[in-house]
């Protein structure tokens, strides 16, 4: 709770809580957590892990989540996307993709976390969680995610050139240099990171004033 209140003050666009664990562990999502983060903050505040059905929506959304993130329960059941969104709106439905490099160069999804390999292709399952209704993609690259050594901009550019909704790219984040490439080649509209941020590696308005300067629309 602290975290998320110290980022809102400290000008990042937005939130995202992904309890990760939570599908693997047959757990829902920390909903006092929830609660007692959106009093906290004042930016859109998304949440996922453990999402399963429009009633764990209703839940969350009522405790104060701006968005909703699904990943493994939209793989099991791709109904879900097209029922949220009819109920609360696409604005709210966040499809979070985990994705890693096949040998034949194409990106395969996961679920529970990154550790399941669903066998199906990255791109189609983007388009398809676009034609079901979701609002946005969370994409992150298992392959970049926690190596600081830049976004994974040929998978977030394959995904970005092929939906028309907002792709996040995630996973890899090192350096100031990396958020503009995300940008730029990646086609991304939105960059995540964590730990650059978690162990004040970078400074958000330091970023934002970077971005800004290379010709990156930012909300300062």
């Amino acid at each position: 709770v602290e975290v998320a209140s110290m980022y809102d003050k400290s000008g990042a666009d937005e939130l995202v809580f992904l309890d990760i664990t939570a599908s693997s562990d047959g757990r829902n999502t920390t909903v006092d957590l929830v609660r007692r983060v959106a009093e906290r903050v004042f930016i859109p505040f998304t949440v996922g892990g453990g999402i399963r059905s429009t009633d764990d929506f209703k839940v969350l959304l009522r405790e104060g989540a701006d968005k909703i993130s699904i990943n493994s329960a939209a793989i099991i059941n791709p109904q879900l996307i097209s029922d949220a969104a009819d109920k609360f709106g696409s604005q709210c439905v966040v499809v979070a993709i985990d994705a890693k490099r096949n040998s034949d160069g194409h990106w395969s999804i996961y679920k529970n976390g990154g550790r399941v390999d669903m066998h199906m292709d990255a791109v189609e399952w983007a388009m398809k969680a676009e034609k079901l209704g979701a609002g946005e993609i969370l994409l992150t690259s298992m392959d970049c995610d926690g190596t600081k050594a830049g976004y994974d901009i040929e998978l977030t550019n394959a995904i970005a050139s092929n939906v028309s909704i907002p792709v996040i790219a995630s996973g890899g984040a090192g350096n100031k240099e990396h958020f503009l490439d995300a940008f730029t080649k990646g086609k991304a509209d939105a960059a995540l990171a964590a730990s650059l941020f978690h162990y004040k590696e970078l400074d958000i308005m330091e970023l934002k004033k970077y971005l800004a300067d290379n010709g990156i629309p930012m909300r300062m």
